[in-house]
């Protein structure tokens, strides 16, 4: 199924009950007062935040909800039953935004948020309500009012600590399954990935644990923030991550132009996405024959090469290393978890799931 992040759904909460219009009927009583009880209120709708989605597809095959109506009131001034509230499901990272007056309603940033979006209308009151010493038999009740009703744009951006940007076939999704636990779908041939796949980084020193979220963001092409290709869909995810990596294929005959299309790309979106920290990959070095001397002399031109366009190159870490053997990881792992402070995007959401997790018990 392709990947969705964008899409406008309607949501709709219940309609109150109606009140009842009842008169007290009982042995030696015959001519007992008014005693319609009122409807029940209608079920409020509300988003979601859930940790384990992360696309908007499930969407795609129904874009209309709508909460349980309230039930009528009964005889003994019985209250009818609420309508049950509905609960939609959305990833970490959503933004709902109402599309009558394009105001954003809420964001979910982080997990198990819960943002009410509509809410149930008001049940009716039964008829003993309008009992006066002029009128003691009303023979009307109210109609429930009918529940909120609202268009709403779900903008999904990810949220991580570190973003992996790449021309396709750069290698992001293979380092990422080297850096994690993920399994994203990863193919020999110069076609971007698909989706965004998320992992977690896990760092392990002197019994203390780290925790970092990564994002291989979709391979970017020239052109992509014009609309190009597939990369204009996913550059908004970059918004949010605090370390972009440029992942560089090393057998690239022009590394400087390469890295300086991602860049171009980028600030055509957002000039504030080159003002994150950022750090430079060199990916497989396993596919060429290479010694110290080679690597220096690949680095300094390519420094060379970017001050054109770049004056602070010379200060971002540039790192060789291979996705495949995992030769140079470790140098990556140390620098992400250097530059990144505590706690990580990962670490506050691991905080919460544990606060969450004790509640419960």
């Amino acid at each position: 199924m392709s990947f969705v992040d964008e899409i406008e759904i309607i949501v709709e909460a219940g309609k109150g009950g109606s009140g009842c219009v009842s008169f007290h009927r009982e042995k030696f009583i015959p001519k007992g007062g008014p005693d319609g009880g009122d409807g029940g209120k209608g079920g409020d709708v509300y988003i979601y935040a859930n940790a384990s989605l992360n696309h908007l597809s499930k969407f795609l095959s129904n874009q209309y909800f709508k909460a349980e109506d309230g039930k009528p009131g009964k005889a003994n001034k019985q209250k009818g039953k609420d309508g049950k509230d509905l609960i939609i499901s959305v990833p970490v990272g959503t933004i709902l935004v109402d599309k009558e007056n394009n105001q954003v309603i809420g964001e979910l940033d982080y997990p198990e948020k819960k943002i009410l979006v509509a809410k149930g209308g008001k049940g009716g009151l039964g008829n003993y309500h309008f009992a006066t010493s002029a009128n003691q038999t009303p023979m009307y009740a109210q109609s429930g009012l009918p529940g909120e009703k609202k268009r709403i744009f779900l903008n999904l951006k990810l949220i991580a600590d570190v973003g992996f940007v790449g021309l396709p076939n750069a290698g992001k999704s293979s380092l990422l399954k080297s850096l994690t636990n993920s399994s994203p779908k990863i193919a020999d041939y110069p076609f971007t990935t698909l989706n965004p796949n998320l992992g977690i980084l896990i760092q392990e020193e002197n019994q203390n644990q780290r925790r970092l979220l990564l994002a291989d963001i979709p391979g970017i092409i020239e052109g992509a923030s014009k609309g190009m290709g597939l990369g204009i869909s996913f550059l908004k995810h970059i918004e949010r991550v605090q370390i972009i990596v440029y992942v560089l294929d090393i057998n690239s005959m022009s590394l400087n132009e390469d890295y300086k299309i991602l860049q171009a790309e980028l600030m055509q979106y957002s000039k504030e996405l080159l003002k994150k920290e950022s750090i430079i990959v060199f990916n497989k070095i396993d596919l060429i024959h290479y010694d110290t001397e080679i690597l220096n002399f690949l680095y300094k031109n390519f420094i060379e090469n970017c001050k054109s366009f770049q004056s602070n190159i010379e200060t971002i870490p540039v790192i060789f290393l291979s996705a495949k053997t995992k030769k140079g990881i470790e140098n990556l792992v140390k620098q992400l978890f250097l530059m990144i402070p505590i706690p990580s995007y990962a670490e506050i959401l691991m905080k919460k799931y544990n606060e969450q997790e004790n509640n419960r018990k």
